[in-house]
């Protein structure tokens, strides 16, 4: 009796699961929930999967991984979710930007299921929906930029996209993890003057890199002579220094080696025979003037007597002697100016 009635409890159930509707399960979906499974009393679900169970045609709960037990004719799997991440290809589709550019653009799109109970009666296609919640929020959100902040700002658009969509299917129980754009087909025609435009700034950018070249080269060759000249100046500087100081230093040289030589000769004429040896230097010097004569230029003056050596050295020896006893005379009279100075006479005693 009993095996009879679970063969016919299990018949019952076989022509169920072939009269259950399945317009749920249409070729979108296929990617969102396997194929149902049987209600064998003993059920094993797969990791990451959801199974929601329905009794008598209400929601029951919802399988978890592992051993779960369900009723036979009572308790019926309406939909198995999938919870991993799913990639659904957005179909390419025409957008307008905000500069009247017509793009063809296509995308990929990764989503989670969070809550199977809402994504199995929250809506009826659930990629379906999603797929053109995305088309729509992209067209939405191409039509606010122009065509080069498009290129430029694939990641905030990106962003933006994917919060738009989470913030409709959060009543789906579906969470969108990111969105991609694959690819941006745009008019030939705007294809051409884009090319035209890059090449233009190409040549734009070559051009002022070369006068920048120009202007650096010139002011680096400014620069040099500028540099050359101050150092040529600051070397010239130099050596003028240099050369007085050391004619300076000649000078000097030459003042105390005459005033030495000034000072052994009047030694030396202050000694015995002091005269004689200076008539004899003056004859020499006499001598040796004597014959350099018309050697520098044809005109000469000479004296009288220019053949009498010792008249001119007598005569060179009186003015000589007529020197000296001038300076013995002019010196009593600065000592006496000295002392009758006011400063140098004491006050009188009292």
């Amino acid at each position: 009796m009993l095996r009879t009635l679970c063969r016919t409890g299990g018949a019952l159930l076989q022509q169920t699961q072939r009269a259950a509707p399945r317009l749920w399960v249409t070729p979108a979906q296929q990617r969102w929930a396997s194929s149902l499974p049987m209600n064998t009393l003993v059920l094993f679900v797969p990791q990451q999967e959801a199974w929601v169970v329905e009794r008598m045609g209400r929601f029951h709960r919802i399988l978890e991984p592992g051993l779960n037990f369900l009723i036979p004719l009572l308790d019926r799997i309406r939909y198995v979710q999938s919870l991993k991440e799913i990639v659904i290809d957005v179909p390419e589709q025409s957008a307008v930007s905000l500069d009247n550019v017509t793009l063809q653009i296509d995308g990929v799109l990764y989503l989670r299921i969070l809550d199977p109970f809402k994504a199995s009666y929250g809506v009826e296609d659930p990629e379906y929906a999603v797929t053109q919640l995305a088309q729509t929020t992209m067209r939405s959100e191409l039509g606010k930029l122009t065509l080069d902040k498009v290129f430029r700002e694939r990641e905030s658009l990106n962003s933006n996209i994917v919060h738009s969509i989470n913030q409709a299917s959060d009543d789906w129980g579906i969470r969108c993890l990111r969105y991609e754009i694959k690819d941006i087909h745009v008019p030939p025609r705007v294809k051409e003057s884009m090319q035209m435009q890059v090449e233009a700034e190409r040549k734009k950018r070559a051009t002022v890199l070369e006068s920048e070249g120009t202007r650096e080269a010139a002011i680096n060759v400014a620069e040099g002579r500028k540099q050359a000249q101050i150092l040529a100046s600051e070397g010239e500087k130099a050596e003028r220094i240099n050369n007085a100081n050391g004619e300076a230093q000649a000078v000097l040289l030459k003042a105390e080696a005459k005033s030495k030589a000034i000072r052994v000769l009047s030694e030396a004429l202050s000694e015995q025979n002091g005269n004689a040896a200076a008539s004899l230097t003056v004859a020499e010097q006499y001598v040796s003037a004597f014959s350099n004569l018309a050697k520098e230029s044809n005109t000469i003056l000479l004296p009288t007597n220019a053949g009498d050596m010792s008249s001119m050295v007598t005569q060179a020896m009186a003015i000589y002697s007529t020197l000296g006893k001038t300076s013995q005379k002019a010196a009593p009279e600065m000592l006496e100016e000295k002392t009758e100075s006011p400063e140098n006479q004491l006050p009188p005693p009292q």
